[in-house]
């Protein structure tokens, strides 16, 4: 795999993973803040990462 692709696979980590763990742990302790708070952080990271990665991926295919 290429590096471009490695950094796909890490913000869609970041925008689908993170908030799944989180989501898992406020339904567990009964406190949604940890999942309100992973929300935001979560969204910047995965799509800052997703669009540059794809971005990347497009110039290496030319």
């Amino acid at each position: 795999m290429t590096k471009a692709k490695w950094a796909l696979v890490a913000s869609l980590f970041a925008l689908i993973g993170m908030p799944l763990i989180f989501l898992g742990l406020s339904i567990y302790t009964g406190q949604w803040y940890y999942f309100l708070f992973s929300l935001p952080a979560g969204l910047t990271a995965g799509i800052t990462g997703l669009v540059s990665s794809l971005v990347q991926i497009q110039l290496e295919k030319k």
